[in-house]
């Protein structure tokens, strides 16, 4: 299984990117995000998770309506999606407004690729 494939099936299922680190140390390919910024986005998601399940589940939802889009940027998908959580609260960037704008990327021509 190639490395991307490995990475969109855990952001996709909502498994564990820590797991993911892991398991990408003995591919040898280059993934898009470092060890520390995947750990980073896992904690986002736990919190998300813990004090605003709504949001939690529209950011997926919302993954989810890219990846049915299939606008030919299926690898794209999944990194766009964990940029995005990467956001969250970062320069007052509430996890509402991090939503939001990641779900108006759907309104475009070129999906947030």
């Amino acid at each position: 299984m190639l490395l991307i494939e490995i990475f969109t099936d855990h952001v996709v299922n909502k498994k564990s990117l820590k797991d993911y680190v892991e398991i990408r140390k003995s591919i040898k390919e280059r993934g898009e995000f470092n060890d520390q910024s995947l750990i980073e986005a896992e904690e986002i998601l736990q919190q998300l998770k813990k004090d605003n399940i709504e949001i939690y589940d529209l950011m997926y939802k919302t993954l989810n309506e890219y990846i049915k889009s299939d606008n030919g940027h299926m690898v794209e998908y999944p990194i766009n999606f964990i940029r995005e959580v990467l956001k969250i609260n970062k320069k007052n960037m509430t996890p509402k407004k991090v939503y939001e704008n990641y779900k108006s990327g759907l309104e475009h021509h070129i999906h947030d690729a």
